[in-house]
């Protein structure tokens, strides 16, 4: 009997492959990188429309209306782009439109190169102090020259569970709901984020009023799978901290970052710290040695937990 794929069917086998793809061998060359393409046409145009600081500006509505035109024209290429390539794929056989579109979606998510350099912290800490914090200053954009040891592994739990969401459930998600072009929407708006939506001075330009439509873009696209995201943690602490995660995601400026990273420090009962900004758990445990690895154990069967559920559907598909 010849089986029919339906786009459920898919959409899950490629998402399985994309993950296994990521397991087995991390990210493309940059050369070939999409990612690295978005970055490239939002380096090259921020640099048109964000200030310079110390000369003259237009004013913050005009900063405003810029940002959101380049970041709209960027989403456009994008998407059309994509939902080119995915008229192209859907030509194939099933089982071809399987394999390319695993092989298309692989870049818009990142669980491995994750894992690594978060576990490159807790090894660099082995090294000295200041090792650790060249290494987590790969993560974060905050100054790191004055972080403790503490610190140093807060910042890096932190991140991980912050990027759990914006690397891996959040392109799963956009993906299983509009397909490829949703997920590469959404890696272009995470991107803008990260590149243009920050308040005052970066790289000697201001991005407050130009960085804004970027950065709400990104807080309405993460918004549901951030939530996901803290309740997948949630039930692998066997709910743990759930009644208290909501009170506690509110304390971080971001209206979702809070709540992975709550999740993770009252599911593994630590306290997540950045000076000034935030106390997440505070009742919790200062992360020691030993804490980093147990947080990308817990992160990653979460990975293994979505694995699964894409197989459960393809194989449901199947029979």
């Amino acid at each position: 009997m010849c089986f029919a794929a339906t786009p459920v069917d898919i959409l899950a086998g490629a998402m399985l492959v994309a993950l296994l793809l990521d397991y087995c061998f991390g990210e493309p060359p940059v050369r070939w990188h999409p990612v690295v393409w978005m970055g490239n046409y939002l380096g090259r145009t921020g640099r048109l429309f964000a200030p310079e600081i110390g000369k003259p500006s237009p004013s913050v509505m005009a900063q405003f209306i810029a940002g959101a035109v380049a970041w709209c024209v960027g989403v456009v290429g994008v998407f059309t782009l994509a939902a080119v390539l995915s008229m192209w794929v859907a030509q194939a056989h099933w089982v071809f439109q399987v394999l390319l579109l695993g092989l298309l979606f692989k870049p818009m998510m990142a669980w491995r190169v994750l894992r690594d350099e978060v576990r490159n912290v807790e090894q660099a800490l082995q090294g000295s102090l200041r090792q650790g914090q060249q290494q987590v200053a790969r993560l974060v954009s905050r100054d790191v020259n004055s972080l403790s040891e503490a610190q140093v592994r807060q910042a890096a739990i932190s991140t991980l569970a912050e990027n759990l969401n914006d690397s891996v459930v959040a392109p799963l998600f956009w993906f299983a709901l509009l397909g490829l072009p949703g997920a590469a929407v959404y890696r272009f708006a995470n991107t803008a984020d990260a590149m243009w939506g920050y308040r005052g001075e970066r790289a000697g330009r201001t991005w407050t009023w130009a960085g804004k439509w970027a950065a709400r873009a990104d807080d309405v696209f993460s918004w549901v799978p951030a939530r996901i995201t803290a309740l997948l943690i949630c039930l692998l602490f066997k709910g743990r901290g759930l009644f208290q995660l909501p009170g506690v995601a509110q304390q971080t400026p971001s209206p979702n970052g809070g709540w992975p990273m709550g999740a993770l420090a009252l599911g593994m009962n630590i306290r997540l710290e950045k000076k000034g900004v935030y106390c997440l758990n505070v009742q919790g445990e200062v992360p020691l040695s030993g804490h980093i690895e147990a947080a990308l154990h817990a992160c990653a069967q979460v990975v293994v937990f979505i694995a699964v559920i894409c197989m459960v559907a393809v194989l449901w598909g199947v029979t």
